[in-house]
């Protein structure tokens, strides 16, 4: 008998692969691009192109691996075409090695799990989807920016919960899990016991969502207003310096040539922060870079933030793009005023987009401070890309942001998800993007397309105190898991014969 399924066995294997494979690497190629968490996104695709990638793999020898790889790279160039982030050197590059990343759960899943049995063909996958995820937020200088899988849901508040968890990655794992179980069943027929037990896992990942999301009120709230300068202003000023001028470029020209334009901004910013007061905010954040400040009118420019601030009795966070007199030139600042004045926090913004942004990168300690409206924190818009760095002790966090047309509702989705992962609510102002506010469990508070007004002033009612989730008290540890149990069961069948 057993003779007789080793013969059954090695018939098998010499077979030649199924020529199906290729339909099966074609879609789930396709699906791909569609799962980048770009601006067409299908959200379903995220759940089914690895599906049909994994079957291409398993029906494939492992010498077709490298065709996953440029799947990958395809659909990580497709979402710097679709998003439009400039092509420098460092993006490709970048762009290239993240993709190696993405691709490495599929190598895992062929090499390694025929060799380990059943239950590692199950679960190897998903954990190394999600160790992955977790390794390049902590390593890639882009973040979480690319290849996370749970940006991809955020219209399915309910599954999102579980990000309160697990941070970003649990989402990744269900993916993960619900492509080998589909291929378990592609392969061998139901199973009552692997399809029962995902089944499971998911309808009560999604009970429990749904249960978050009902049991939570928001309570107490303050109005916030989000400021970013009127679109003329802003149109005037980029005629004069020009959209491509070097921060040294304007260093170097005459002050009395920029002075004039940088203080019909400054005067414009100011103007709608009175407005924005005595419409009932208590707090009142700008866009990233809103203000352009010579280093020699720095210290004008701040008593009359100040002075702002405590005539009308709010907080007042303002965002400067500070021209420095030498090298590196530039500063990307804000800086917190409280109801009389004083000045309660300055924050350089601590991950200047590589390839993109040229000034040196702030101390990577994010400011925060109590107020009767919560404890209110800041980062600077690609800051809220890192989860690592947005964990942190807040109510509300103040994130000014400057993106533009392509990226700016992917990216502002993708800030949503710090909300859910911390508890605290996000109010994101961003300057030609999508601007406004979520609270702790993701859902919208209020939003504002830059494209779609001459002035941009968001007002949103956020509330004042944080949900506690556990992702906030233990960190990472769900994804450490996951990067503990690919290596166990890698190593399983490493040491274990091809049955």
């Amino acid at each position: 008998m057993i003779t007789e399924q080793l013969e059954r066995r090695q018939v098998a294997e010499e077979r030649p692969p199924d020529r199906r494979r290729w339909a099966w690497l074609g879609v789930g190629a396709l699906l791909w691009l569609l799962a980048v968490h770009g601006r067409f996104d299908v959200p379903v695709a995220a759940w089914l192109f690895p599906v049909f990638l994994l079957r291409f793999t398993r029906a494939s020898r492992p010498t077709a691996l490298p065709l996953v790889w440029l799947a990958s790279v395809a659909a990580g160039v497709f979402w710097t075409v679709e998003t439009a982030v400039p092509m420098t050197v460092i993006t490709v590059v970048g762009v290239v090695a993240l993709s190696t990343v993405v691709a490495l759960p599929f190598a895992l899943d062929r090499l390694v799990a025929p060799r380990a049995g059943r239950v590692v063909g199950l679960l190897l996958f998903p954990a190394a989807l999600a160790a992955c995820e977790f390794l390049m937020t902590v390593i890639s200088p882009f973040g979480a920016a690319f290849g996370v899988l749970a940006p991809t849901q955020h219209g399915t508040l309910a599954l999102l919960q579980v990000i309160g968890v697990t941070g970003p990655y649990g989402v990744a794992f269900l993916i993960g899990w619900a492509a080998t179980a589909a291929n378990d069943v592609w392969e061998r027929g139901v199973d009552r016991r692997v399809v029962g037990v995902y089944a499971l896992v998911l309808t009560l990942v999604l009970l429990g969502g749904g249960a978050v999301l009902a049991a939570s009120s928001p309570g107490s709230t303050v109005r916030v207003a989000g400021i970013s300068p009127d679109t003329s202003v802003t149109r005037e000023l980029r005629d004069l310096i020009g959209d491509e001028f070097t921060p040294q470029g304007v260093v170097d020209r005459d002050p009395a040539q920029v002075r004039p334009a940088f203080e019909e901004v400054t005067a414009n910013l100011l103007t709608r922060t009175r407005e924005a007061a005595r419409a009932g905010a208590k707090i009142v954040v700008w866009s990233e870079q809103a203000a352009n400040v010579l280093a020699a009118d720095e210290d004008a420019f701040l008593a009359r933030a100040a002075a702002t601030a405590r005539e009308e009795r709010i907080y007042l966070q303002v965002a400067v793009y500070l021209y420095l007199p030498d090298a590196p030139y530039a500063a990307n600042r804000t800086y917190l005023f409280d109801p009389t004045g004083g000045r309660v926090w300055t924050y350089d913004k601590s991950h200047p987009i590589p390839g993109l942004e040229g000034y040196p990168a702030g101390e990577g300690v994010v400011p925060a401070v109590d107020t009767p409206y919560g404890r209110l924190a800041t980062v600077t818009c690609f800051d809220a890309d890192f989860p690592a760095l947005t964990r942190v002790d807040a109510d509300i966090l103040l994130v000014p942001a400057r993106d533009w047309a392509e990226v700016g509702t992917v990216h502002s989705q993708k800030a949503g998800l710090r909300a859910v992962e911390n508890g605290y609510s996000v109010v994101r102002q961003a300057e030609f993007g999508t601007s406004g506010a979520v609270d702790q469990r993701g859902r919208v508070l209020a939003a504002h397309d830059y494209a779609g007004s001459e002035t941009h002033v968001v007002h949103s009612d956020v509330p004042t105190e944080r949900a506690t989730t556990a992702y906030a008290v233990l960190g990472d540890l769900f994804a450490w898991l996951c990067v503990a149990a690919v290596v166990v069961m890698t190593a399983i069948g490493v040491r274990r014969p091809r049955t």
